[in-house]
């Protein structure tokens, strides 16, 4: 490269700099800091109430990130060109923003030679999941096993496919990349490709602008499936694209990835290879991975094996399984393990397309059975990694979606939800047997103790069987303090006893120690502190137990429970339902000083009731909170609102009552129910802690929010 190109790109690159620095409000990769956004509008950090006057009419939202009829926050992907090079960052969506950082993972991606991609394609797009704040759907599609895989890309056919916030932060917490797609198909696309592939200029601030959204939004990087041909022009430049793409991702977003999709080749023609050749390997040598398409045999498998762009880079190679089976394919359905194995035994990445057909194609009110049937079947060949996790540690095996909301044991909402933000750590699913004994894992929607659903262990003591039944709960990396206080919520049926296993890692050796210390005494000084803490007092018909583990600058891997019979022997069927596990620095057992801070309210939408026997009529609130609290403390929060006046003096103030959980600093108030005007009300946020301690309300972020009628001519 010449001194003078070489200047020339430096002086684009700083250019580049400064004009995101202007748009984004940052200069080096994303952190694990939460983003920062504009103030909430001109109200002052300290205020503690604004005024309204209450004016019915539409929404003033913009209606691509707002729906109109709701004003509830939504996400969609780009459909033009027009819209990517329009995008600015000071405009986008701010409850799109994932708030869950990449967790790290054990091993790293770098060095696992067998990756597992997921790609999901299901019915175009931004179902359910396009409500950021979630739905009440009752049948919806969900993933849970991303301890089985390494990256999560969603896919759709708009031009620029932007993940929902939910897929993000539900793939982050389990050490998960998500990356967007960048399409361009037919004719149109060929159109679109010809114009921003024509110069530097052009191709360069298209990869710009992807690379803005990914750093603003949170997710990991991008697929490009370009679905058309190029012209000669067109084709040569793309390589360069990809580059300089790949080289920004590479510099602004930690462990960002750019992969691309065997489709055009070097001539231009749209001709899908099936496998990584010299034909499409110019594209390869640019990105950091080559998604093949689905026709493949176990010939090109070997061919490529010996391939010299292979080379070192065999774990860049993922191979495409379409789970529908269309076309000349190995496997699918739920055969889709034939091909995994075959890709396996070539040591290649695999690249599973689509595998929602489980609820696309299948009897949706069995859709976890059909989900872990799927996965089961896949699971011999697919490697586990293990997120890293700090303390405090909680899972209460949620799966983002259940038929209540449960608080405690207590159903707190009595309907179905659906929200991929509430997920939780998973553990494994599967089913073990040992002669006559034997042991099932499944998530269960009844009879939980927190959110959506328990971890059900269901199997048989055989008579004859004089040992535990071990189950594997959790696959983790924890590093411990010298003293770790592990505490197991759970229910079980008469006549077992539950008792806790855990494996430990010492500091700088792969040996792995089995651990069983027994639970402390329900009166151990530690035992009522954290109790106490967590405000856990006879709770009904669930058990807390605690162990405590010393092992300094150990950590812990795995989490199993074991289950044995009580009395004589007997065959003993049994069940036992985990609510939650957590764990916590026996030494720091004090609820942390820090409160919410600056809560204010904003984007204020009035909506009259629809209640025609509402006397007087109701109205309807719509409003968008946000606050400060330190992200590593809170695992979510707990919105409530209460009525200090209304229009009758002589009415007392109401009750606290809970609107909903927000698993971000900002939430959306949509539709509530509020006293006509004039009024006063007042809006809490409770934070939950990760550790599971509960805050006082002096704690919580507390708003006022006075409003009036308005009484101009014709405002009504």
């Amino acid at each position: 490269m010449s001194q003078q190109v070489q200047e020339q790109d430096r002086v684009h690159a700083l250019k580049k700099r400064q004009e995101d620095d202007e748009d984004n409000g940052v200069g080096a990769k994303r952190s694990k800091s939460e983003t920062s956004w504009e103030s909430c509008l001109d109200q002052p950090m300290d205020s503690s109430g604004v005024h309204e006057v209450v004016k019915y009419g539409d929404s003033h939202l913009p209606a691509r990130y707002y729906d109109p009829d709701t004003t509830e926050p939504i996400i969609g992907g780009l459909q033009t060109m027009e819209e990517l090079l329009s995008w600015k960052r000071s405009e986008a969506h701010p409850f799109n923003v994932s708030t869950v950082a990449l967790s790290p993972r054990d091993p790293p991606l770098s060095h696992s030679p067998l990756r597992t991609l997921v790609s999901h394609d299901m019915m175009g797009g931004y179902l359910d999941d396009r409500f950021l704040q979630g739905t009440d759907s009752a049948l919806p599609y969900s993933f849970y096993h991303w301890h089985h895989i390494d990256i999560f890309n969603y896919f759709t056919h708009n031009m620029v496919t932007i993940p929902p916030a939910g897929w993000t932060n539900a793939g982050h917490k389990h050490g998960v990349l998500v990356l967007g797609t960048f399409i361009t198909e037919w004719t149109e696309g060929a159109k679109v490709c010809e114009d921003f592939l024509k110069d530097e200029e052009s191709y360069r601030a298209v990869a710009d602008k992807l690379v803005q959204i990914c750093h603003c939004y949170g997710f990991d990087g991008w697929l490009i499936n370009i679905e058309n041909e190029l012209s000669a022009s067109a084709v040569k430049t793309m390589p360069l694209f990809l580059r300089y793409l790949t080289e920004q991702i590479h510099e602004r977003v930690s462990a960002g990835l750019v992969l691309w999709y065997d489709s055009v080749v070097q001539t231009g023609k749209l001709h899908w290879q099936n496998e990584l050749n010299q034909n499409n390997r110019q594209f390869f040598d640019v990105c950091d991975g080559f998604f093949t398409n689905y026709n493949w045999t176990e010939q090109n498998l070997e061919w490529m094996k010996g391939y010299s762009a292979v080379q070192g880079r065999q774990a860049d190679v993922y191979i495409g399984v379409d789970v529908f089976g269309r076309g000349d394919v190995v496997g699918g359905m739920y055969d889709t393990n034939k091909a995994l194995e075959l890709i396996r035994k070539h040591n290649f990445s695999a690249a599973i397309f689509a595998p929602g057909w489980v609820y696309e194609t299948q009897e949706k009110t069995e859709f976890r059975h059909n989900q872990d049937k799927f996965w089961g079947l896949l699971s011999d060949h697919l490697p586990l990694h293990r997120h890293v996790s700090s303390l405090p540690f909680t899972s209460t095996f949620c799966q983002g979606f259940g038929k209540n909301f449960y608080w405690r044991g207590k159903i707190e909402s009595e309907r179905t939800w659906f929200d991929l933000s509430a997920q939780q750590i998973q553990p494994q699913f599967y089913t073990s047997k040992e002669g006559r004994a034997w042991l099932k894992t499944r998530a269960c929607p009844e009879h939980v103790w927190s959110r959506g659903s328990s971890l059900l262990l269901e199997g048989l003591i055989p008579a004859e069987h004089t040992g535990t039944v071990a189950a594997r709960v959790l696959s983790l990396h924890v590093p411990m303090a010298s003293s770790t206080l592990l505490c197991l919520v759970y229910k079980a049926s008469p006549g077992v006893s539950v008792s806790l296993e855990n494996t430990i890692q010492h500091p700088n050796e792969d040996k792995l120690t089995s651990v069983s210390p027994v639970s402390l005494d329900a009166g151990h000084d530690l035992v009522s502190q954290y109790t106490q803490l967590c405000s856990l007092h006879n709770e009904k018909d669930w058990t807390v137990t605690c162990i405590l583990l010393e092992a300094q600058g150990c950590s812990l891997r795995e989490v199993s429970v074991n289950i044995s019979r009580e009395g004589e022997p007997q065959d003993t069927a049994f069940s036992c339902r985990l609510g939650q596990i957590t764990l916590v620095d026996a030494s720091s057992l004090q609820l942390p000083a820090d409160r919410i801070e600056g809560l204010c309210i904003y984007d204020v939408v009035w909506f009259r009731g629809s209640s025609a026997d509402s006397h007087p009529p109701e109205v309807l609130l719509n409003a968008t909170l946000r606050w400060h609290f330190k992200p590593e403390l809170a695992s979510h929060y707990r919105v409530h609102w209460r009525r200090l006046r209304g229009p009758d003096p002589r009415v007392t103030g109401g009750p606290l009552v809970l609107v909903s959980r927000a698993y971000s600093h900002i939430f959306r108030l949509r539709e509530l129910v509020v006293p006509a005007p004039p009024g006063l009300l007042e809006v809490l946020v409770e934070p939950v802690l990760r550790s599971g301690f509960v805050l006082p309300q002096s704690q919580w972020g507390r708003v006022q929010l006075s409003y009036s009628q308005d009484h101009t001519v014709g405002s009504q």
